[in-house]
């Protein structure tokens, strides 16, 4: 049997990644490592968490001691380190915290798997510390649309597959590192821990950056869930700018696919960028959203395009990121499963068919009853 800790695991991308390893490896042992901040919610994994390989550990990745203790006391064997302060409006209010958990948090993950698996006899062999990234830490692409052609356009990516495109460059696993947010700078300190802990130490590391993810149990501060409730509840839908920036749009079950597929068969030592090959510009999407939760729900195509609302735009807000996927599908033979216009249909559905799960998460509920539930603990 494998011991895997999975941080941040009842995050949305940590529950899609948690919930594929307990089915599909039902030999492996999953230890889902969670501090139940705000967007921590065992709600996401209501659906396994009686499975006999799965453990919830409620922690604090910054805690090292306790992490410490998780390692020797599950033998674990691999770690996939989700676990991250992600939203970039909160790091620009609020830097140490991102600082803190990122960084530090990484730290100490990366430290209490290097001085548990030295103990063992067979130290390194038959491990890994996967840590899962983001594109921001690259910085800004340029944004050029080609004359004549109305978005969405298609140019071809170096992949062979259609990618829309706003501008002829993408990020490439080699690109130098330019963050420009405090989240996307603490990210980037984390992944340079990672790599040293490898180049120092011998510890046998993987990196990935994926890009945007969408899809079930995001957390609704995020642009689709938020818009998907807004539309529904028909309140004003705040734009930053004039929505012009462009993000490469990711589903959450693909990216936990691609997860599982690095972690057995990545090579040691190697960064894999994850991508759609699916840029949109943010008024796009959200148009698109607007006639889909209108058609759903009935209503008239476009009848709710008035919600649009243009606020002044975030601080330091990059205007374009595009992943290019190419190694991660010739190494490995990963791609997308879904178009957007499929993934964005299941995943306004999913929203409007759970709407038990989003109030419990705007009223804050879930929040109350994990503080009381770890109270004494």
């Amino acid at each position: 049997m494998k011991n895997i800790i999975i941080t941040g695991g009842a995050g949305f991308i940590g529950s899609h990644v948690v919930r594929l390893f307990v089915n599909k490896y039902p030999d492996y042992h999953i230890i889902n490592v969670d501090k139940l901040t705000y967007a921590g919610n065992l709600a996401n994994l209501k659906d396994i968490e009686d499975k006999p390989n799965y453990t919830f550990v409620k922690a604090d990745i910054c805690d090292f001691e306790t992490i410490m203790g998780i390692f020797k006391k599950y033998n674990v064997d691999g770690v996939i380190h989700l676990a991250a302060e992600s939203h970039v409006d909160r790091s620009i209010k609020d830097p140490f915290t991102f600082a803190q958990t990122n960084v530090m948090g990484t730290l100490s993950m990366l430290q209490a798997a290097k001085l548990y698996w030295e103990t063992l006899p067979e130290k390194w062999e038959g491990k890994r510390f996967y840590h899962i990234s983001t594109d921001e830490v690259y910085g800004a692409l340029e944004m050029t649309d080609p004359e004549g052609i109305e978005p969405p356009f298609t140019t071809k990516a170096s992949s062979g597959k259609h990618h829309l495109a706003y501008g002829s460059k993408f990020f490439t696993e080699d690109l130098k590192y330019q963050p420009h947010s405090p989240y996307s700078a603490a990210k980037a300190s984390s992944d340079h821990f990672v790599r040293a802990f490898h180049d120092t130490y011998g510890m046998p590391t993987i990196v990935t950056n994926c890009s945007n993810n969408y899809g079930p149990y995001q957390f609704p501060e995020k642009l689709i869930p938020l818009f998907i409730n807004n539309i529904r509840h028909r309140k004003p839908l705040p734009v930053y700018g004039k929505g012009e920036n462009v993000r490469d749009w990711l589903f959450v079950e693909d990216h936990a696919r691609a997860i599982d597929l690095i972690f057995h068969k990545g090579t040691i030592a190697e960064t894999y960028n994850i991508g759609g090959f699916n840029e949109w510009k943010n008024i796009d999407i959200i148009k698109v959203v607007i006639n889909t939760v209108d058609r759903i729900l009935g209503r008239a195509e476009g009848e709710d395009m008035n919600l649009i609302t243009y606020v002044t735009d975030r601080a330091g807000h990059d205007m374009r990121y595009a992943i290019d996927s190419t190694k991660l599908q010739k190494e490995l033979g990963w791609e997308p499963s879904l178009q957007f216009e499929e993934g964005i249909e299941k995943t306004v559905r999913w929203y409007l068919d759970n709407q038990a799960w989003m109030d419990n998460i705007t009223s804050g509920e879930y929040e109350k009853y994990y503080e009381s539930m770890y109270a004494n603990r």
